[in-house]
């Protein structure tokens, strides 16, 4: 059994045994249950991973280039700039996937971070953080890496979070153009493998280093990103592209990240202000969004906008996210927790956020973590 099989036999035990059922009103939702429902929709095709990434690399790319070499404002660009940065967003998103079942695809996650990972500067090694998201004592506080109390604090932080976008792409590149400096020493090391090795919006999260971390391969990945940005900014000092090009990138950096971040905004209500939270808790703070179509696939790639679900069964892999979603809502009661992730719209969950953020907008004592 793989490490991954092994985390969700053990979180299916704490559901089962721990808190389950957890009681609804009048409705009883068993966990167990649900489980049973989905439980055809744990099968992956592999198949599905590789076409839809290698397809995906493809478009991103050709149409990147595309931008890249069309005039600066024309609207050709602006359409170029379209396609490729909905592609790149989707091609990055594999990242989350990997995470959950790296280990049981090492040849994909081998081949994703060199398709993606070292040439858009976001090695898999910095997503480990996102296993904190899915422990069920450090959700929601300040040991998530993916979670803020957007919905429970005052508005500004809602601004402050989303000013990271323009920032960021500028912060991880200088992070790669001083990765040979963190080997000068073992604690130097550590600290930035701690204190900025992490794709998180919680900049007070510090990453866990395991025993049997593969640092090696953590190393050889970093350096590769090293080698891509130090390659980015040669052929500009040496003339070989104008300066122009990497303001082209960073725009398209930008874009990008404002996708993911846009994405993040309603993933969850964030109501949540440091204190644990039981297993009902963390589900009624998820959300589901409906609809599909050519829409939802842009904006929320790889079954994204059932991250209600996600957050129950992290190994569903993502091409069945959809079938597991439909059964569960066929055959759960319809005063179950799980119907009531489930929101019409974007907006819907968007306004939500915003009107929970200017109701917590009083004066307050309270740090982000109290």
């Amino acid at each position: 059994m793989s490490t991954t099989e092994l985390e969700d036999a053990k979180r299916l035990e704490i559901l089962t045994d721990s808190v389950v059922p957890v009681v609804s009103g009048s409705t009883v939702f068993s966990i167990a249950d649900a489980r049973r429902i989905v439980d055809p929709c744990f099968a992956r095709e592999l198949h599905v991973y590789w076409v839809d990434m290698l397809v995906t690399v493809a478009i991103a790319y050709g149409f990147a280039s595309a931008y890249l070499l069309a005039p600066v404002f024309s609207f050709e660009q602006g359409i170029y700039l379209l396609v490729s940065g909905f592609a790149l967003y989707r091609a990055g998103c594999f990242i989350h996937e990997v995470a959950h079942k790296g280990d049981e695809m090492p040849w994909f996650r081998a081949t994703w971070n060199v398709l993606c990972g070292i040439p858009m500067l976001m090695p898999s090694f910095f997503y480990e953080s996102h296993s904190d998201h899915h422990k069920t004592d450090h959700y929601g506080t300040g040991r998530d890496g993916q979670y803020l109390p957007l919905g429970s604090s005052p508005v500004y932080r809602i601004l402050l979070m989303l000013l990271q976008v323009p920032l960021l792409p500028a912060c991880i590149f200088v992070r790669f153009l001083i990765s040979p400096l963190t080997f000068v020493h073992p604690r130097v090391r550590n600290w930035f493998l701690e204190h900025a090795s992490s794709f998180v919006i919680n900049f007070r999260h510090r990453l866990t280093i395991p025993p049997n971390a593969p640092r090696r391969a953590w190393a050889a990945l970093e350096l590769a990103c090293f080698v891509r940005a130090a390659a980015m900014l040669a052929v500009v000092v040496a003339g070989i592209y104008a300066p122009t090009r990497l303001v082209e990138i960073y725009v398209l950096a930008m874009f990008v990240v404002g996708l993911n971040y846009n994405r993040d905004l309603v993933a969850h209500h964030y109501r949540n202000h440091g204190d644990e939270m039981t297993l009902e808790q963390q589900l009624e703070d998820s959300v589901t969004i409906k609809g599909f179509g050519p829409v939802s696939a842009l904006f929320f790639p790889l079954g994204l906008r059932y991250h209600a679900l996600h957050h129950m069964f992290p190994t569903i892999p993502y091409h069945n996210l959809a079938w597991a979603h439909w059964r569960l809502m066929q055959q759960l009661p319809a005063e179950s927790p799980y119907h009531a992730t489930v929101y019409a719209s974007y907006w819907q969950v968007l306004a939500e956020l915003w009107a929970d953020a200017r109701e917590a907008s009083g004066p307050t004592d309270r740090s982000p973590w109290a």
